[in-house]
């Protein structure tokens, strides 16, 4: 590891770390900067969703001609319009094309609708009720949609999830609905092969979650396109499989993790293609997400992780051989592949997300479409750097950011503060992509640890088996571990150190001030101070996870109890600045104003920052230049560092200002 410190300190001011004034600023994140996800390619053009912050966290479908060479971009939806599903209330694959039409989920009301590829006046297609619907494919045979739909009728029970098809020669937003599933707690990614006669599907039930176990289904289709035939060819147990997909000439393949590593198999097959200690799926937060694809009915491009860092492959169907390809980025997601080529979202650790493509025949990339127009050179990032440490004998991965300016040295010294990162989930990780919100700051003299704590993904199924049970003990061990172990290299002020993180990450940060005194102040964005309130008012999609990471509810209730923040609030001393979305169904904000009035009546260093019209994550520009803005100010004050211009005056309560 490095840390900030260079030979080249000539030009550079001198000033304390923390106080340095940066290029990157909260308005850079937001204008002009938009969030990509779903590319897919139908007819010779790309897709892709664009959520902007700029337009109130609109999402906005865009499509790219790929047969014009100066590929000009438009908007599908006339602005108000956002696309959006609330399904599993983190949504997912919202949108499908065929038939010259567009078919998406409209923010607004949650109907499906259609609109021509050339018309822009959007038509409903489902009824108005209360349902949600994900991952939308087309039937081009038989004229109709099939997806998943979350029916919230009987407010008396949980939503019932249905895999359905919806009639497209019905009247405007009267379809007929046929269902062709049901009964399993949860369906997703409805596959069908290309003569149509088969339907594969995933289906699963509480307490699992899709990174736990799912099964497999296979189903023969009768003339009337229902199901006739339906079995299990995968999955169950401990298995858990994603992305079942058909090959061009019907072979069905998909992802699992029956040998502890999440790898591509051919259905009936035993043996992965392409047997690695690397993980070619990510846990399966949202719908409609893609590992890999076909460039031919011999040819597979993929994306997989190994030790944290994204890559690109060819597998060869008919040899087994995999061919690496060289690319710059170390953050894949979103594959899509048809014509021989694969359009996907990549980032690199200096390069902005970005909708590329890979033209198998040229064996050359492109860009498509940037995230960014933000005029920022690459000397004003860090680069993530691998690291592992250890942990009661127990290895933890991360990646350790140095502080960097090109404008701005510290006083020879001094170390810089350590802001300790804890990702959301807690099932998931953190990748060494560029991402402008850790550059926000380096930039200003802070280091950075994102810690892939034990239960994260991308290490194996036993790694992320570690937290089953252990929730608020290992990862919260881990994050505190990582902080220790960079002050012991000498990279981190042992006396700043702090710790961020958003919804799981924000209880991470919770239970770390709550239970060990590593650290000296920290940051929750929408997270839990109480498991109990979380496990009885969750939504339907993660109402059982806390089952395996804690224990059964309400069976283990003194379990949860026992490691909730709320609970132990004397044992947090240290200040704390907590932000909410007041829309929040997934962490209600009773759990952030529960734990502020409990800090204020102790005399803690609190604050308390919300946001009328946000939800789980914050969209806006406003909220989001809110919440990095107000975090610094916040360690400034309780540091008593100086900022080059002024934060945006947050009110702390039970602060003296000359600590």
């Amino acid at each position: 590891m490095t840390s900030s410190r260079t030979t080249d300190t000539a030009h550079r001011q001198t000033a304390p770390y923390g106080s340095w004034a940066s290029a990157i600023n909260a308005e850079l994140l937001t204008a002009g900067n938009v969030r990509l996800s779903e590319a897919r390619q139908f007819a010779g053009k790309a897709y892709w969703l664009e959520s902007r912050p700029a337009e109130k966290g609109r999402s906005v479908l865009v499509e790219c001609d790929l047969k014009d060479a100066a590929r000009p971009k438009r908007d599908l939806l006339p602005s108000p319009l956002s696309v959006r599903s609330k399904a599993h209330e983190y949504g997912g694959g919202v949108y499908v094309i065929g038939n010259g039409q567009a078919y998406f989920v409209l923010a607004a009301d949650q109907r499906i609708y259609r609109m021509p590829l050339e018309g822009e006046v959007p038509e409903p297609v489902t009824p108005e009720g209360p349902y949600h619907y994900a991952d939308l494919q087309i039937d081009l045979r038989r004229n109709r949609l099939l997806c998943v739909q979350e029916d919230e009728s009987d407010k008396r029970r949980e939503a019932v999830a249905r895999l359905i098809a919806i009639d497209l020669s019905q009247p405007e937003g009267d379809a007929q609905i046929t269902v062709l599933a049901e009964g399993a707690d949860f369906y997703s990614n409805p596959a069908l092969s290309p003569d149509g006669l088969r339907l594969s599907y995933l289906q699963w039930d509480h307490p699992d979650m899709p990174w736990d176990a799912t099964r497999l289904m296979l189903a023969e289709l009768d003339e009337n396109g229902e199901i006739a035939k339906v079995r299990q060819i995968a999955g169950g147990g401990n298995e858990s499989i994603f992305q079942p997909q058909w090959s061009p000439s019907g072979q069905l393949f998909y992802v699992s993790d029956r040998n502890n590593w999440w790898n591509i198999y051919r259905a009936g097959s035993e043996q992965p293609l392409w047997e690695k200690p690397a993980e070619f799926a990510t846990p399966q937060w949202v719908f409609g997400m893609s590992t890999y694809g076909f460039l031919s009915d011999s040819e597979i491009f993929c994306t997989y992780t190994e030790q944290g860092i994204w890559r690109l492959a060819l597998i060869d169907l008919n040899t087994g051989q995999p061919q690496p390809l060289e690319h710059p980025g170390c953050d894949f997601e979103s594959i899509s592949c048809a014509d021989g080529r694969a359009l996907f979202i990549a980032s690199g650790p200096a390069d902005f997300p970005s909708v590329s493509l890979y033209d198998g025949d040229k064996n050359a990339f492109s860009v498509i479409a940037s995230s960014s127009a933000a005029p920022v050179e690459p000397k004003w990032f860090s680069r993530a750097q691998p690291i592992s440490f250890e942990k009661d004998g127990r290895e933890v991965h991360g990646f350790y950011y140095p502080p960097c300016n090109p404008d701005f040295q510290a006083p020879a010294e001094e170390k810089p503060p350590l802001i300790v990162f804890g990702h959301g989930g807690p099932t998931g990780a953190t990748s060494a992509g560029l991402n402008l919100k850790v550059q926000y700051w380096t930039s200003r003299g802070f280091a950075i640890l994102d810690v892939n704590y034990s239960g994260s993904t991308g290490y194996g199924r036993t790694y992320r088996d570690r937290l089953k049970d252990n929730w608020g003990i290992l990862d919260v061990e881990d994050v505190c571990a990582g902080a220790e172990y960079l002050v012991e290299q000498g990279l981190a002020d042992a006396n700043r150190l702090l710790i961020k993180g958003g919804s799981a990450g924000g209880y991470t940060v919770l239970a770390a001030l709550t239970f060990h005194d590593t650290f000296s102040a920290g940051a929750s964005h929408y997270g839990i101070g109480d498991l109990t309130t979380l496990a009885r008012d969750t939504h339907k999609f993660e109402s059982r996870y806390l089952d395996k990471l804690v224990g059964p509810w309400p069976k283990a209730e003194a379990i949860y109890q026992a490691r909730s923040p709320l609970n132990h609030i004397e044992q947090l001393d240290c200040p704390v600045i907590f932000f909410q979305g007041m829309e929040d169904k997934v962490v209600p904000p009773n759990q952030a104003e529960t734990m502020v009035t409990a800090l204020r009546q102790r005399g803690v260093p609190v604050s308390y920052i919300t946001f009328a019209e946000e939800g789980h994550g914050f969209r806006a520009a406003s909220s989001i230049k809110m919440a990095l803005d107000g975090e610094l100010e916040f360690y400034s004050r309780v540091f008593g560092f100086p900022l080059p211009q002024p934060g945006p005056g947050i009110s702390i309560d039970n602060l003296s200002e000359s600590r």
